[in-house]
């Protein structure tokens, strides 16, 4: 990591990657609110197949920011289609109904229900993290040393093979997966509920965090590893966003796209002239 700093890049990097957290969100209420139930899933089938297909394809292509922006793309696309509509579909066709906290009065639609369910493969996902690939992620590096101290060179001894599609893929979707989790159990009244303190201690820490993340990436001077920490630094931050959102200090105008137009049209060009400077970038350099 480079002592000189990069502002500009790490500023842009993370604009890219935040606007993708409102526009899914977004695209998700307007395929609902426009699609019938069979077109719905039906798209959102093919929305999840053409996302692994452009983080495969990104595995056979040159260039570092290439494979990360396919690694990028193909994930936020494989999320949307294959993980959190199909918990919709599921709960749609098991007749579930949202989900009504008799403490807050809070509204958790089914689909969000069900995610904690899958807390359990998320361990499987970390343990294999932790006890089997030596990786780039800062944190699983701290763990490691931390738990492992000298030993960490037996334990841990080599990477996995490393493709940066493939890399991007998975670290946009595990740490996506990690914080709907743990905002799930955090909003439960069952467990804590959203004003709990250590819910607000949450919030809190990942408005920390993510600075000190982003610190790191303005001194990253590669365009795909600058957008890679940009992920990071952007889920950790967009968890603080979320909380903020729950208990309605921050009006979350990406799940009411019809009412705020202008605002998301505003968002969907920032977007698109990022996104295109970004594959400029790499056009050209790559």
């Amino acid at each position: 990591m480079s002592s000189k700093k990069y502002p500009l890049r790490a500023i842009a990097s993370f604009l890219l990657v935040l606007f993708t957290m409102p526009l899914g969100h977004a695209l998700m209420i307007l395929m609902e609110h426009f699609l019938q139930p069979g077109a719905l899933h039906i798209s959102a089938f093919i929305m999840g197949l053409v996302g692994l297909l452009i983080t495969i394809v990104g595995v056979f292509i040159n260039g570092d920011l290439r494979q990360t922006l396919c690694g990028l793309f193909g994930g936020l696309l494989f999320w949307t289609g294959w993980v959190e509509f199909l918990f919709q579909y599921y709960a749609d066709r098991c007749g579930m109904e949202p989900f009504v906290d008799s403490v807050t009065g809070k509204i958790t639609q089914p689909e969000y229900m069900i995610m904690p369910a899958t807390f359990g493969f998320l361990v499987m996902f970390l343990l294999l993290y932790m006890f089997s690939i030596r990786s780039g992620c800062n944190f699983f590096n701290w763990c490691q040393k931390k738990c492992f101290g000298n030993r960490r060179d037996i334990i841990v001894a080599r990477p996995i093979t490393r493709h940066v599609s493939i890399v991007t893929f998975m670290q946009l979707n595990v740490m996506m997966w990690t914080c709907y989790v743990v905002l799930m159990f955090c909003y439960d009244t069952q467990f804590l509920g959203d004003t709990h303190p250590i819910t607000l201690l949450l919030a809190l820490t990942c408005l920390i965090g993510s600075m000190f993340i982003f610190l790191k990436q303005i001194r990253i001077s590669s365009w795909g590893a600058n957008i890679r920490m940009a992920i990071a630094t952007v889920i950790v931050f967009w968890t603080f966003v979320e909380i903020l959102g729950h208990i309605g200090i921050l009006k979350e105008i990406w799940i009411e796209p019809l009412e705020h137009i202008w605002t998301m049209i505003g968002i969907v060009t920032l977007f698109l002239i990022l996104g295109g400077y970004t594959i400029y970038q790499a056009l050209k350099k790559e």
